[in-house]
């Protein structure tokens, strides 16, 4: 009976949010491309001779030197995209201080990309991780099937205690996407291993988003005397002394540091990114993402 009940809460949270995406969401990205998923194509078209005002990057080399004048090879809009979720569930995303828990921006940012994108002929899987273990699932069209991935996000055990592997889960969605796709990472980065390189070399054949995810507390430490700090994935707990002003400062100092850190490497590997935190709405930082990109594309 309990489970039963436990399955229609998680049923009709999952409404309420594909409600909150297809109508709230879709309704703000107005146009004619109500997507995330935005961008130029990828299919190779006709090539053409060059002219001022032309991306450079599109300069075919092999018919410029064939013909002895500077060509472009045009492309075509994909209109059937594979996207993959890789979503991060590790133990430091069931942490919030504010309106929700990093948890909830995960499952919320998986449904915007995925729901947004359930064109017909487009199809969406995910590699959904933590210290439990890695699951894969295949992409799959239709509504049913990224609700199924949403169902899978949202009833996933607590890995308290395991450490996760980010730069894993990357090296294996490369090795799972087979065809040019677009990647989304859904992580708070909070993770000590070669992420940096895998994203890099992710980035170099696919459309990469990641969307880093933050609560305000992780970045400044308030005045609350002595506090007892445990960290979730590996169970070491310490005790900081809060009203110490010097403590204070040389957390935020090195906090500040590592936040440039995440937010130079990820913009450096040629993935885009979308920044959401607990405090804010996340559908507007979504807006304000997709509106950026459009403007680069």
């Amino acid at each position: 009976m309990r489970q039963h009940q436990r399955a229609l809460r998680e049923g009709a949270n999952l409404r309420r949010l594909e409600l909150a995406v297809t109508r709230k969401l879709d309704g703000l990205l107005h146009g004619d491309h109500q997507t995330l998923l935005y961008g130029p194509g990828s299919e190779r078209g006709d090539s053409r001779a060059y002219q001022p005002g032309d991306d450079a990057r599109r300069i075919d080399w092999a018919l410029t030197a064939r013909m002895n004048e500077v060509h472009v090879r045009e492309t075509y809009a994909d209109r059937e995209i594979e996207t993959w979720l890789v979503v991060d569930l590790s133990a430091s995303l069931n942490f919030g201080t504010a309106l929700c828990e990093k948890r909830d921006l995960a499952l919320a940012i998986a449904a915007a990309f995925g729901l947004l994108g359930a064109r017909p002929g487009n199809r969406t899987g995910a590699l959904i991780f933590d210290g439990n273990g890695t699951e894969l699932i295949p992409p799959r069209s239709g509504r049913n099937a990224i609700m199924n991935v949403l169902r899978r996000i949202d009833i996933r055990p607590d890995s308290a205690g395991k450490p996760a592997s980010l730069s894993d889960a990357l090296t294996l969605v490369a090795r799972s996407a087979r065809r040019r796709c677009r990647i989304v990472v859904v992580s708070d980065f909070i993770d000590a291993g070669p992420w940096v390189q895998e994203l890099r070399r992710l980035a170099v054949r696919h459309d990469v988003i990641v969307a880093n995810i933050s609560d305000p507390r992780e970045w400044e430490l308030p005045d609350s005397g002595l506090v007892t700090f445990a960290d979730p994935e590996t169970g070491r707990r310490v005790e900081v002394p809060t009203s110490n002003r010097a403590i204070r400062e040389r957390f935020n100092t090195a906090a500040a540091a590592r936040r440039g850190e995440i937010r130079s490497s990820i913009q450096s590997s040629g993935a885009r990114m979308v920044e959401l935190s607990t405090d804010r709405d996340w559908m507007s930082d979504v807006v304000t993402f997709a509106k950026r990109s459009r403007m680069a594309a």
